[in-house]
């Protein structure tokens, strides 16, 4: 059974926080991650959400739960994607009472040592913090240049497309507070892969959040292959196509309305 947080980040009055970290095929990661999350932010749960991985990474993740009061394992039946397993780290952490839940990969591509910072934003009155590599002190070390371009453009086309001001519109190591995230409707949300990202960022924009942008280091992954496909892709493509076609027509119905346009 897992036990109710009771105590605060230190040198916080938001609250216990936690930290999810999707997991399939991260045997080789998952307990350097971990360790190194519990070291560079003492204050903090872990919560693994493995989706039955078959090189065992759900094994070890008991093992590390075993070994540490502070770590906490969600196993879930299948490979359903990013977005299903934080959809479901949020659920268990809003049951348990965390009041912030932070997003981390498990490869090493975010350094623990980040925690404290995108969690002093939230304390400082953000809904969302966000560590952003393409905002002034981020970078990105070691992603080959075809990866690089990929992120950069998608960047620009969704920031286009849905007009927003966040500079990284993807990025995967953020902090939000529960109760925020509980007004976005997320029983609404079907994106599957990195989409989910810029799926509540959008949201969280068109709910007037203050999203607050911390720089970070982004270093690719320390060993496995990466989760990123053509399909993946594809759903972002589509999904922010329509979401910004439907945003510029609703501008266009309001300079209409307003007699705007045409008067």
């Amino acid at each position: 059974m897992s036990r109710t947080p009771d105590r605060n980040v230190p040198g916080s009055d938001v609250g216990p926080a936690i930290v999810a970290i999707p997991t399939y095929n991260e045997r080789d990661n998952i307990e350097t991650t971990v360790q190194a999350a519990l070291t560079g932010c003492p204050g903090i749960d872990v919560l693994i959400v493995d989706d039955s991985s078959p090189d065992g990474t759900g094994d070890l993740a008991d093992a590390l739960a075993a070994a540490h009061e502070r770590v906490h394992v969600l196993h879930r039946p299948e490979k359903q994607g990013l977005g299903a397993a934080y959809l479901a780290a949020f659920a268990w952490a809003a049951e348990r009472g965390y009041r912030i839940v932070v997003e981390m990969d498990a490869d090493g591509s975010h350094d623990p040592a980040d925690l404290p910072r995108l969690l002093a934003a939230v304390e400082d009155g953000a809904e969302v913090s966000l560590g952003s590599r393409y905002i002034p002190g981020g970078s990105v070390e070691n992603w080959a240049l075809h990866r690089l371009a990929l992120s950069r453009c998608a960047g620009i086309y969704t920031r286009a497309m849905l007009g927003l001001k966040v500079q990284d519109v993807t990025a995967g190591y953020r902090a939000y507070r529960l109760d925020a995230l509980q007004k976005l409707e997320l029983e609404t949300v079907n994106s599957v892969g990195y989409c989910f990202q810029i799926d509540l960022t959008w949201r969280a924009v068109k709910a007037g959040f203050t999203i607050r942008e911390v720089p970070i280091v982004f270093t690719e992954r320390r060993a496995g292959a990466s989760k990123m496909n053509g399909a993946i892709t594809v759903e972002a493509l589509w999904n922010v196509t329509r979401w910004g076609v439907a945003h510029r027509a609703r501008q266009l119905r309001r300079l209409f309305s307003r007699g705007t346009i045409g008067g």
